[in-house]
């Protein structure tokens, strides 16, 4: 833990003290911005608090007295209840702002991790808990110079296998290459596994492959058992996403769609022109807003993807946010491109990683364009190959 960085950014943030409270593991993002052990055995409660300036401060239980040692601060220890609510409001009586793991109205469920019986002491106390999800933001979603190089990696081993992938395809289709005969979407997701796994990726579970009306489920997952045949004049989608097999390294995670053996129809084009259209609003109104040094909050880049499908006529057809963050969890802690889930009003902040991914889910196909983008002081920029027209496989 480095506490100076995390008292800077408590200032910057214009808060008195960070508090951060578990019980039986409840709050993994403690754990990680505080780096004690994920493992440890916790069975009652504990409370760490930093403020902007000054020594921090724990409240344990005696039972459990060692559990943040490993932490600075002074040490408060209680056994009932009554000594734990006045322990409490001694560790933070001289502050007012106070934030915690908690989001208004469970804007951002994401750190929306403390109980609400928790508030209420706290409220009971005079305190006003604010939204820790900014600082969340700060300790993990920003990536390392060492993270931001890994993310290239796997958009250079990515960006090959699915330009394979999709030649695989046709290149079965066309031979009858395949079980008993058979082309399937879960097939090719077994070849691109293996691909994957060739380069040194790894993954969470995916890749996903869907044909026709199976690209219009955006979470849609092929079984050995409920897999289509992929066959010329299908509509295909594959989203794939992975990152180096070592330690801290950051995903990349991307979507393009094509046809088999034919051109697209008319209708393909005109849904793809208008997810394409949003994709690049979004990636816009991200660049420009760094490179101007503006402020930019998640919402406000799904607003600019949204409003260029719903001109085109599909607003009711994009069913999902615009985009997520990525570090090295596929779905990071950082902002999300999001005013339809949530209000994202997290900031995308320099140094973060997240998927453009506006789509439109027809009842016989569906079209996604997933791109990455990396947010750097001043620059915020696609990561890899962008799609421009339909693959024609």
């Amino acid at each position: 833990m480095r506490l100076d960085l995390i008292q800077t950014a408590i200032r910057e943030q214009a808060m008195d003290a960070w508090l951060f409270y578990d019980h039986h593991h409840r709050d993994p993002i403690a754990y990680r911005v505080l780096g004690l052990p994920e493992n440890a055995h916790v069975t009652r409660r504990w409370y760490y608090l930093i403020p902007a300036e000054g020594e921090p401060r724990k409240l344990v239980h005696r039972i459990e007295a060692g559990r943040l040692d490993e932490l600075p601060g002074s040490k408060g220890v209680y056994s009932s209840w009554q000594e734990l609510e006045s322990g409490l409001a001694a560790m933070v009586a001289p502050y007012k702002r106070i934030a915690m793991q908690y989001s208004r109205r469970n804007a951002i469920m994401y750190v929306s991790l403390v109980d609400a019986g928790t508030v209420e002491v706290l409220r009971g106390l005079g305190k006003t808990v604010v939204s820790s999800a900014d600082l969340v933001s700060q300790f993990e979603a920003v990536l390392t110079k060492e993270q931001i190089a890994s993310h290239y990696e796997a958009q250079a081993a990515l960006d090959t296998i699915l330009t394979e992938g999709f030649w695989e395809i046709g290149r079965r289709v066309r031979s009858l290459f395949g079980e008993g005969g058979r082309v399937t979407e879960y097939g090719m997701v077994q070849w691109l596994q293996e691909a994957m796994r060739r380069a040194d990726l790894v993954w969470e579970n995916g890749p996903n492959v869907s044909v026709n009306e199976n690209s219009a489920d955006s979470h849609y997952e092929p079984t050995a058992e409920s897999a289509k045949e992929i066959r010329d004049g299908n509509f295909v989608l594959i989203d794939i996403w992975a990152r180096k097999n070592r330690p801290g390294t950051c995903y990349y995670d991307i979507t393009w769609t094509g046809v088999v053996g034919r051109e697209p129809s008319e209708r393909e084009l005109q849904v793809f022109e208008a997810v394409k259209g949003a994709r690049d609003a979004a990636v816009k109104t991200v660049s420009d807003a760094f490179g101007n040094m503006q402020p930019i909050a998640g919402w406000q880049a799904d607003d600019a993807a949204r409003a260029v499908i719903t001109q085109a006529g599909f607003g009711e057809f994009f069913t999902h946010r615009t985009g997520h963050n990525i570090g090295n969890i596929l779905h990071g802690n950082g902002a999300n491109l999001d005013n339809l889930e949530t209000h994202d009003e997290r900031l995308i902040l320099p140094n973060t990683c997240f998927s453009v991914e506006p789509g439109i889910y027809l009842d016989t196909f569906g079209i996604r364009s997933e791109l990455n983008m990396m947010a750097t002081p001043g620059r915020a920029v696609a990561t890899g190959r962008v799609q421009e027209e339909l693959v024609r496989i």
